[in-house]
């Protein structure tokens, strides 16, 4: 690191503020939260959530607003291309993300790609480090990503507009409308992110001395989302969530020579939950329609396609019981049934029941404990039983301490059993047991919380090569991961002027149990965090993102690494005020023009532009 970067690296960790807590507290109505068991069920493990200042203040596509306001690491293929993630070490399909309460993963790879989904279309995004199998079933194992689309039911007529433009002919439209009374919550949104994304490689240039730039890199992404909730008295309440998304997106060129193809995929989730309150006893029933489908086209030239779909239907009740005033039982049933088909699995279809049992008890105002404990039931293979233990009690208005155990899993996708030419009708399921330790540390404006933990994985699937040459899915590996997350929380205001940061930092090691070596695209270190100042109707943030080195071989090559790289980013805007606000900012991206990538030879832009006006009516 150049000496810039290494006092901006030192300025931020002694900083660590959030910026999601730079927001005036303002006391509202009645809202009805869309994943209740989140807050219910999670006072023994870090929850971060990320409001609207901080979504509208990193550009549109989920990759990049967690990438600088969490300790995810992400793989990214190009800009705007195929986005994975590690979670506390673990790979792309160990970490699960939540659509309102439900799983929403992947059915074929059993992973997400963070690429195709925009921050904005949500009120609230929320990272659970830790695991949760027993709420949210599998890939819960590193953490959880969460999606909320909460309803307010108060009396307003809320809009929303935000358009972007940016280098690369890169262009954002948002547009949230919200209206509601005592009975009424409805909320509509549209969404659009397209870019040519031709940016120029940084220092590259092909034999003839040509500069080399990003080709085959166009990408266009568009979602349209509803929802709608009617409450029939102070006790009953009905919701419907619905959501559709496309992403046609071409793959970037590795080299010139490359054939030219693109991969399309779209989702549509719809969503429909009761809730009833009757004093002591509540329930909860949800119903969901879940349709992912792809095609993936060798060659743009021509109308040939491999492809693949599948369509799940999920039923899951949830009745709730106040035993005691301190104590709360909470018995899950769920029935999942998914059909997939495509070129490369066939036809299949997957039947999945599940019942959990979750206990939450407050022996006082200090000391909370909950316990919960599920057991999967398929033909398609033996679930293990599983369950979490946690406990937090606030010692004093200074210190927090929590604990967490729990044992998570997931499953084997479509893929990894039904491939043809590979698949494994006989895979287990990944499994692990995971410990961990909070240590929150609060006075005055500064909150340091400091968490250990250690994750012990065994049956890890793999894709290995076979005696006949043919690659197939196997439960090879034991992996141990331990490590500690940092995050220290300040804000401050002085008058008129208001500062705020945030930073947060992940060491983590995540080891073949048998080579003693690290897995491959598992960074030791990530810094992330950002300072913000505003006075009236002025605001300006500087955001900082430090990803240590990766493996890219199982055998720890030291010269097959991707190197470590530090990313800055700078966002000023101007609030006009008129009619309930008027922005106009300006963002500086890759502020210091570094030359990096995350992948190896899928370079990232430089330094790069984007103007956005964001009006509030």
């Amino acid at each position: 690191m150049t000496l810039k970067k290494l006092f901006a690296f030192y300025l931020l960790l002694l900083c660590q503020i959030i910026s999601a807590q730079a927001d005036s507290i303002n006391k509202l109505k009645e809202v009805v939260v869309s994943d209740t068991n989140l807050k219910k069920y999670s006072n023994s493990q870090s929850v971060l959530k990320l409001n609207d200042s901080v979504i509208n203040k990193n550009e549109a596509l989920l990759t990049d607003l967690l990438n600088f306001n969490s300790t995810i690491y992400f793989k990214e293929y190009g800009r705007g291309m195929l986005s994975t993630v590690s979670f506390r070490g673990t790979t792309a399909s160990q970490t699960a993300v939540i659509w309102n309460g439900i799983n929403i993963n992947s059915q074929m790879n059993g992973s997400t790609d963070f690429n195709t989904i925009s921050g904005s279309d949500y009120n609230s995004i929320s990272v659970k480090a830790g695991g949760g199998s027993v709420i949210y079933g599998s890939g819960a194992v590193g953490g959880t990503v969460h999606l909320n689309n909460d309803l307010g039911f108060y009396k307003r007529f809320e809009n929303n507009l935000k358009v972007d433009y940016g280098s690369f002919n890169t262009i954002g439209i948002n547009f949230k409308t919200n209206i509601s009374n005592e009975k009424w919550s409805t909320q509509i949104g549209f969404s659009k992110n397209s870019s040519t994304n031709d940016y120029k490689y940084l220092n590259r240039y092909t034999w003839k001395g040509e500069q080399r730039w990003n080709q085959n890199g166009q990408y266009d992404i568009i979602t349209m989302s509803a929802n709608v909730g009617y409450k029939f008295d102070p006790k009953n309440s009905l919701k419907l969530y619905t959501q559709t998304s496309n992403t046609d997106r071409n793959t970037s060129l590795i080299t010139e020579t490359e054939r030219k193809s693109k991969y399309i995929n779209g989702f549509n989730k719809n969503l429909l939950e009761y809730d009833g309150d009757f004093g002591k006893f509540t329930t909860n029933f949800k119903t969901a329609y879940i349709f992912e489908n792809f095609q993936y086209y060798a060659d743009n030239s021509k109308n040939q396609y491999t492809y693949g779909k599948t369509e799940s239907f999920i039923t899951k009740a949830d009745l709730g019981y106040t035993l005691f005033k301190s104590t709360q039982i909470n018995g899950i049933l769920d029935y999942n049934r998914t059909k997939g088909y495509g070129s490369g699995f066939g036809d299949h279809t997957r039947e999945i029941g599940s019942a959990a049992l979750l206990i939450k008890q407050n022996f006082s105002n200090d000391w909370k404990n909950e316990f919960g404990i599920r057991k999967e039931f398929t033909d398609n293979y033996k679930s293990p039983v599983l369950f979490s233990l946690g406990s937090s009690y606030q010692f004093s208005k200074l210190y927090n301490l929590k604990l967490n155990l729990s044992r998570n899993f997931r499953i084997p996708t479509f893929n990894d059993l039904y491939w043809e030419e590979g698949g494994n009708p006989d895979l287990k399921p990944e499994s692990s047991y995971q410990a961990e330790i909070g240590n929150v540390f609060t006075f005055r404006n500064i909150s340091l919380t400091q968490t250990f933990y250690y994750m012990k994985i065994k049956d890890l699937l793999q894709w290995v090569p076979g005696n006949n040459g043919i690659w197939t899915p196997q439960n090879t590996d034991k992996v141990n991961s331990y490590g500690a997350e940092t995050l220290l929380i300040l804000k401050k205001h002085f008058g008129k002027n208001y500062f705020s940061a945030n930073a947060t930092y992940a060491y983590t090691i995540s080891k073949d149990e048998e080579t003693k070596k690290q897995l491959f695209f598992v960074p030791f270190h990530k810094v992330n965090g950002a300072i913000s100042y505003s006075r009236n109707k002025f605001s300006t943030y500087y955001q900082f993102l430090y990803n240590g080195f990766v493996y890219t071989q199982s055998d720890n090559d030291p010269k097959q690494i991707v190197k470590d790289y530090t990313i800055s980013n700078l966002g000023i805007d101007y609030d006009f005020k008129f009619l309930n606000s008027f922005k106009l900012g300006f963002q500086v991206l890759n502020l210091f023009n570094e030359n990096y990538e995350s992948l190896e030879n899928r370079p990232m832009p430089g330094r790069n532009f984007n103007i956005y006006i964001n009006l509030k009516f």
